[in-house]
């Protein structure tokens, strides 16, 4: 009941922002109403950034019940991480975003990429710079609220019964099935490219007790792969240029050279970001103990 009550939970609670902001041509939420309504000026960033404010604010513990804020809190699990943590938690969810790469390339040599489904439909009257203070917006909105319901109110519950092992393996699954509408006919197929994503901000969750390495990581990481989907109409898994031709498949060509270097390639960016979150959970852990000697009534305070 624990992985039921924690996936409703992680639903909602990354269902209500996501469903709030809409995004760029997906769905008709605030940046959907700002397509059509004034798209010379991105006024939809105004509501949506004090709805984020109000929305992280109410999951941490503020506002009523009172008697529910610790559970929020611990729920979140948005806790501070002491100075020296943050660049060795960063660097880590960059090598592990870098494994990415080859595992793309591998999928592309297993099945045919499928396009985004949500092409970013841009109206003539919107300037350029309205159109990236959009995809900013939806870039900090997938990271913030997506980063909370399933690293935070989804995985942690689950972690703390089940282990990181299988919070990992449920919150990675729902997440790639929740982005069903980015490839309907390859959902399952491409259900390892976000296993992957969900398993580096979920294992920095994990390491540091915090999600806020993980909104980093992931609002950056969409910042990218949006406007470069903007600017070159092809997703983050298609990391080839339109112009290039498609990656033969292995069931035509066989085991290739070039297949078995992205394989290598992604086991040792796999095992060295798996080695680097390790560091990075020991040091997050003797930060803490640091924290508790030093300042004993912290010590009650998970993360701090």
């Amino acid at each position: 009941m624990t992985i039921v009550r924690a996936i409703v939970a992680g639903f909602i609670v990354s269902g209500i922002g996501v469903t709030l902001w809409g995004g760029i041509g997906a769905f008709p939420g605030l940046a959907g109403l700002n397509l059509r309504f004034a798209p010379q000026v991105p006024w939809a960033i105004v509501p949506m950034a004090l709805f984020l404010v109000a929305y992280l604010r109410y999951l941490n513990g503020s506002g009523w019940p009172r008697s529910t804020s610790a559970a929020r809190r611990l729920s979140l699990r948005a806790n501070p991480l002491p100075a020296d943590v943050w660049p060795m938690a960063l660097l880590a969810g960059f090598i592990g975003l870098a494994a990415l790469v080859p595992l793309s390339a591998i999928l592309g040599r297993l099945f045919v990429l499928p396009p985004d489904a949500q092409q970013t439909a841009i109206p003539a009257a919107m300037p350029p710079a309205t159109v990236f203070l959009l995809l900013a917006t939806s870039s900090i909105v997938a990271g913030v609220i997506e980063e909370s319901g399933f690293r935070g109110y989804m995985q942690g519950p689950i972690e703390r019964r089940h282990g990181v092992a299988v919070a990992l393996l449920v919150s990675g699954t729902v997440f790639g099935l929740g982005h069903f509408t980015h490839h309907p006919a390859l959902t399952l197929e491409m259900l390892p490219f976000y296993l992957a994503v969900s398993a580096v901000y979920g294992g920095l969750a994990y390491a540091t007790n915090s999600i806020l390495p993980g909104m980093l990581l992931h609002a950056g990481g969409d910042l990218w792969s949006m406007t470069r989907q903007w600017m070159t109409g092809r997703p983050d898994w298609q990391l080839a240029p339109a112009s290039a031709p498609t990656p033969a498949l292995i069931w035509d060509t066989g085991i290739d050279a070039a297949f078995v270097t992205s394989v290598v390639a992604f086991l040792l960016l796999s095992a060295i970001a798996t080695w680097a979150i390790a560091g990075v959970r020991r040091a997050s852990a003797a930060a803490r103990q640091t924290t508790s000697s030093t300042h004993p009534a912290a010590a009650s305070f998970p993360g701090v």
